[in-house]
């Protein structure tokens, strides 16, 4: 058995819930498969309105698979090199050469590792801040799924109401792609699309809306 979050709107914000399911070991797509299918069904059984996506390459819907942040791309560059090039440290950074490495070696800098601590975000000449925590991915994922996918695409998140990444593990990590998209889902809902939020506007509907 393993445990895994969703992620779903409540009162208008953005919660999440942990779901345990049968896992099913291996690296094969057929296994990932059963156990995204394993998690759908405990989801399903907890509500019966339930309508889960997976948000991953491993997901039996184009649309799930379309918005992996492996496929998306913001001013061309990949989600992975934005995220590590923007970082900003005690002693260094950001370090703007990593939007042009491959995104493995991106993340595996040396100076990632040796610049101190991590401080803040920069991109495109605007920072943005360690708190709240996931609100820098959650931007530039939000900015990259407008860049990537068509309108009719990005509507169709909202024929689902829960958002799962089999990949994701809260116990070693913050951001994930399926609390961004269940943010894009709340914004459709309250907007009817993605706004053009400036940094600030953002920052604070975050604050007001994840919880």
């Amino acid at each position: 058995m393993a445990k895994r979050p969703a992620f779903f709107i409540s009162q208008n914000k953005v919660v999440q819930d942990l779901f345990s399911f049968e896992w099913f070991p291996g690296f094969s797509i057929s296994q990932k498969q059963k156990s995204i299918e394993s998690l759908h069904d405990a989801i399903r059984k907890a509500d019966a309105g339930a309508r889960p996506l997976e948000i991953s390459t491993k997901s039996k819907e184009a649309i799930g698979i379309n918005l992996s942040a492996f496929n998306l791309r913001l001013n061309s560059d990949t989600l992975e090199n934005i995220f590590q090039s923007a970082k900003v440290f005690t002693n260094g950074g950001p370090y703007p050469d990593l939007l042009k490495v491959p995104p493995k070696a991106a993340k595996r800098d040396e100076r990632l590792h040796n610049s101190g601590n991590l401080i803040a975000f920069r991109y495109q000449n605007e920072e943005f801040p360690l708190i709240p925590k996931t609100v820098f991915y959650d931007f530039i994922y939000i900015a990259a799924v407008k860049d990537s996918l068509a309108a009719d695409e990005i509507k169709e998140i909202s024929s689902y109401n829960y958002f799962t990444d089999i990949e994701f593990n809260p116990e070693k990590s913050i951001n994930t792609q399926a609390r961004a998209v269940a943010m894009i889902r709340l914004l459709l809902d309250e907007y009817g699309e993605l706004p053009d939020f400036s940094k600030e506007d953002f920052i604070q509907y975050h604050k007001e809306h994840i919880v």
